[in-house]
């Protein structure tokens, strides 16, 4: 039996957010890192400490809450998330986490052309 190389994010079919939380933050500091990509999902483990410094991003992007809890701040205003709960952020839409708890961890879960799929369906 030959040992096989480990599979790249693209051949995976199973991730865990420890896999991810093991390697943060990266080298040069950021919080997230990509556990998995395929065509234009790309899927992240974020970990943000103390302040959320996102801004708007070209694609949308989905959020399933691993651990914590806080505020999600976004167009549709500011409301209360906690483990388990799913947020969205349409592309290009400012977007952040507020007052969260120290052990924040969430899934994030990019995914469809630039500009978003709403935009992308309202060309045709």
């Amino acid at each position: 039996m030959t040992d096989k190389p480990s599979p790249t994010y693209s051949e995976r079919r199973h991730v865990s957010p420890s896999e991810g939380l093991l390697q943060l933050p990266t080298p040069n500091g950021n919080r997230f890192i990509t556990l998995f990509e395929h065509g234009s999902l790309a899927v992240e483990i974020y970990a943000p400490r103390g302040v959320d410094p996102q801004t708007p991003h070209a694609r949308d992007e989905a959020y399933v809450v691993v651990q914590g809890s806080g505020y999600f701040v976004s167009s549709e205003g500011r409301h209360p998330f906690s483990a388990g709960d799913f947020l969205f952020a349409a592309a290009g839409e400012d977007h952040r986490f507020e007052d969260f708890t120290d052990d924040l961890v969430v899934w994030v879960i990019f995914y469809g052309p630039d500009g978003g799929e709403k935009n992308a369906n309202d060309a045709s």
